[in-house]
């Protein structure tokens, strides 16, 4: 509904109406939590079976009783599966435990602390700036924040972040020593990189020879539909043009079988795998290779993943046509709201015109909990208050449907106020 076309006692009422209807929600005293993209307990429970593969095992990897210390970079069998997943060679892979966050930011520290490749410490320069495509990760932009870098906002498109705006940035600024990426089903947007994109990040000329790309793969086999989007491989780009020491490639399983006991990896060139091994010789005696061991038994290849990953799918899917139904039922060819509609992932991003943190407050007022507004852009400074998250994942359906009646309820009151606010203000 165009509000605008409504008299200021029309507009009161309506108002009034969709106030009682909050307030009703309101009152069945439901809490849901769309905070984080967190599995579910129903998708937890498909990976229980794993434990029953080390029943009988003989824990020896290479000869190596994975149950010992050692084998800083990770077990072989888990070097190789991960190997397969990203399409790149063992060797250049090191496996460690459930958080690549906690590998991005050992990688951040190290060059802060040590330099990277023989270059000055970070921490020994004036100024060390990063490009941090947004709507993006708030935890990306945290670990900035945390450890003193620099954030140059840059937007996301369609097909990934704005190239025209990178490439010159880089190119001039010798100060600029990243970027963060997540290329596949984008948090939030669920956008995935278009060819273009990814060989511009791989290919551009940059100020800084110690420059490096984020590539936060979590995504990697999230897709929702048997149509699954194809990211183009950044390795076999960045080898022919001779810059694959500036990739650093992140994934896990924590969306996979345990968020909280996963494991994970960074993928990189062997010449990168050699210094940072150097750095965890004294960091670590070893990751959890039992742990790594237990995942490769049962997971066994990609195969073994991509079928698991399907019935990951099977129930997530409804709960993102869940919302999707929701926003197309209550403002199709509505220019004042507009989502996306990934095809995987772990997110659905609203945007909305200058009103997402009060919509965050009026949900949380009725029992559901959005992701603070502005966590998606550097430093929590969305400049149009436009951006919120959704994260469908945890709540079951039921709950979900409830969560998005509020939702629809908070964002049709939102915009009731600021056209009261706009046009009928004395």
């Amino acid at each position: 509904m165009d509000y605008k076309t409504l008299t200021k006692d029309e507009l009161e009422k309506q108002l009034a109406s969709e106030q009682k209807v909050l307030k009703k929600l309101a009152k069945e005293g439901r809490v849901v939590d769309m905070t984080r993209g967190r599995p579910s307990s129903e998708q937890l429970d498909l990976s229980v079976p794993m434990f029953d593969t080390v029943k009988d095992a003989d824990f020896i990897s290479q000869n190596i009783d994975v149950r010992n210390y050692g084998g800083v970079l990770g077990t072989k069998e888990s070097r190789e599966l991960f190997a397969e997943i990203l399409g790149v060679k063992s060797e250049e892979v090191i496996v460690m435990d459930n958080s690549s966050l906690s590998i991005m930011y050992d990688l951040v520290q190290f060059a802060k602390q040590f330099g990277i490749d023989g270059h000055t410490p970070w921490n020994k320069l004036p100024k060390v700036k990063f490009i941090c495509p947004a709507p993006g990760y708030d935890r990306h932009f945290a670990i900035c924040e945390a450890l003193g870098i620099e954030m140059i906002t840059v937007p996301m498109l369609e097909d990934g972040p704005d190239m025209d705006l990178v490439e010159p940035m880089v190119k001039a600024d010798a100060s600029i020593k990243g970027i963060w990426c997540v290329p596949k089903y984008s948090n939030p947007t669920g956008i995935t990189y278009s060819d273009e994109v990814v060989e511009r990040i791989a290919t551009m000329p940059t100020a800084a020879e110690d420059f490096r790309v984020f590539w936060d793969n979590a995504y990697c086999v999230h897709g929702l539909y048997d149509e699954d989007d194809k990211l183009k491989n950044i390795f076999e780009v960045a080898k022919k043009a001779d810059t694959k020491d500036r990739i650093y490639e992140f994934a896990s399983t924590s969306k996979i079988t345990f968020a909280s006991a996963g494991i994970s990896c960074v993928a990189t060139s062997v010449k990168n795998v050699e210094e940072i091994k150097s750095h965890l010789f004294y960091k670590t005696i070893g990751p959890n290779k039992v742990n790594q061991y237990m995942h490769a038994l049962f997971l066994k290849n990609k195969e073994g993943v991509l079928k698991l990953m399907k019935q990951h799918a099977d129930i997530l899917r409804p709960k993102f046509q869940i919302v999707d139904k929701a926003l197309s039922d209550a403002f199709t060819d509505d220019k004042f709201v507009n989502w996306s509609k990934p095809n995987g992932g772990y997110f659905v991003s609203v945007d909305v015109k200058s009103c997402a943190a009060r919509i965050v407050e009026l949900a949380k007022s009725a029992g559901v909990s959005f992701t603070k507004a502005g966590a998606t852009f550097p430093y929590g400074m969305d400049d149009y208050n436009r951006n919120i998250r959704i994260a469908p994942s945890v709540p079951s359906e039921e709950e979900l449907e409830f969560a998005m009646k509020v939702f629809v309820s908070a964002i049709k009151i939102a915009r009731m106020e600021i056209v009261l606010q706009k046009c009928f203000s004395d």
